[in-house]
């Protein structure tokens, strides 16, 4: 079997989580992908992940523990190792994020391993990508990221690009999803999909 090929990342480890926000196929094509390049994942669901992920896809949630190639952890595992910055990880995808754990991790509130694991990331300067799920946007919504946003969270809305002229809801989501994985650096043309970066009009 071939070796993966390079990842781009310093650790090759990443922590996922998914909340139960509308839009949970973005995580579980993450992971995926995140699997084929041989990195490490580590997966913290929310209770409404679960239900989301059983009322939006196929997949139930053993399939979706099943992608990590490091570990699911549970959300209430305060003890687990991503818990402190002394261990290492290329940083955190929360996909999707919800607007009540967009509004714990901009107060600091960690009442939960994603909230804290998010809370770990941003003092330790790692990346943080959150992938925002709501409409329409509230002042409340929009002041929590951009005080997110100023602290060097990558704020990522979940909005499709057109430009690519997608053929159906795979085109849409793996070019968002890679997309959100070009945030950390990593290699993603073998999700991007044909025609998906844009390079000016074309005659």
């Amino acid at each position: 079997m071939p070796s993966p090929p390079p990842t781009g990342l310093k650790h090759n480890r990443l922590i996922v989580g998914m909340t139960g926000a509308t839009g949970v196929i973005y995580g579980v094509v993450a992971m995926q992908y995140l699997r084929t390049l041989g990195i490490e994942t580590h997966l913290i669901k929310s209770k409404w992940a679960h239900a989301t992920i059983k009322y939006e896809t196929s997949y139930s949630v053993a399939d979706v523990a099943a992608l990590a190639t490091g570990r699911s952890w549970p959300i209430r595992d305060m003890a687990a190792p991503m818990s402190s910055g002394s261990w290492k990880s290329d940083g955190m995808l929360i996909a999707p994020c919800s607007m009540k754990t967009l509004a714990a991790i901009r107060a600091g509130y960690s009442e939960d391993l994603i909230s804290r694991a998010a809370d770990v990331c941003i003092k330790e300067r790692r990346p943080l990508v959150l992938v925002v799920r709501e409409t329409p946007l509230s002042a409340i919504h929009l002041e929590n990221m951009l005080a997110l946003a100023k602290l060097g969270v990558i704020i990522f809305p979940a909005v499709p690009a057109f430009y690519t002229r997608p053929k159906g809801l795979d085109d849409i989501v793996n070019h968002s999803v890679a997309r959100m994985l070009d945030c950390f650096g990593i290699e993603t043309d073998g999700l991007m999909p044909a025609e998906g970066r844009w390079e000016g009009f074309r005659p």
